[in-house]
């Protein structure tokens, strides 16, 4: 595709909303500020009560909009959920992407499982560590999508796949003589550890009677690292 030429007097971003003439918001922003509104509020309902568990009544009434204008620019609840879903498995993606690609880099012939992993793991939980209560609702989702049947499978393959295909490959690296099957297995363990913490469900806190709580990422990081590494190592018996 050829390379479009400059304009000599560029016009302003169409994408970015203008302010009134008056100084109020122009009605893009107003648009895109209701849009977030409605995703944040059906963010939070669906991360505590699942698809089933949610109506679009509900959540137009918290978000407080007619149920009509999320049929507008969601067309349906399940349009609504994946575009819960998907606007934050972006921001995820890439950074997990961007990762793995600046280890592989900077590895070059070294790559070990245990940098793999790292590069894998540590963009979502430093942003777990650091949450606020929107991205804790999402991790709360993605814990309740990855264990239900039927469609949460599909979902999951839908916007993740891509990254885990990616750390397969550079743990390949690693592990060369790691069979497909088992470097599979060994991810199907990791990501029960990984949703499962990120669920923050408190169980490990009753469990210990204290002294881990779900909420320590720090304590958590380096553990799972370590824990997932091994784990991928003893299975593919390399």
């Amino acid at each position: 595709m050829p390379e479009a030429k400059a304009s000599p007097d560029p016009a302003p971003d169409a994408a970015a909303p203008r302010p009134s003439r008056r100084g109020g918001k122009s009605r893009a922003q107003k648009s895109f500020e209701t849009r977030e509104r409605i995703l944040d509020v059906a963010e939070q309902e669906f991360s505590r009560h699942g698809f089933d568990g949610v109506t679009l009544r509900t959540v137009a009434k918290r978000a407080k909009v007619d149920t009509a204008l999320l049929h507008y620019y969601f067309d349906s609840k399940k349009g609504l959920f994946d575009a819960v879903f998907l606007r934050r498995a972006e921001v995820l993606n890439q950074d997990r992407m961007e990762a793995m690609d600046r280890y592989e880099s900077e590895a070059g012939d070294h790559v070990t499982v245990e940098g793999a992993v790292a590069a894998f793991l540590n963009p979502v939980l430093e942003r777990c560590a650091n949450a606020g209560p929107g991205w804790r609702a999402y991790f709360a989702l993605i814990g309740v999508v990855n264990n239900t049947p039927v469609w949460g499978g599909e979902t999951m393959t839908r916007y993740f796949d891509p990254v885990i295909h990616r750390l397969i490959k550079v743990v390949k690296r690693a592990l060369p003589s790691a069979s497909e099957t088992d470097l599979f297995w060994s991810y199907h363990m990791l990501s029960g550890s990984l949703t499962l913490t990120l669920a923050e469900t408190g169980r490990i806190d009753t469990l210990s009677g204290g002294i881990c709580r779900s909420e320590d990422i720090a304590a958590v990081t380096p553990r799972m690292i370590a824990y997932a590494a091994a784990g991928f190592r003893a299975v593919c018996k390399d």
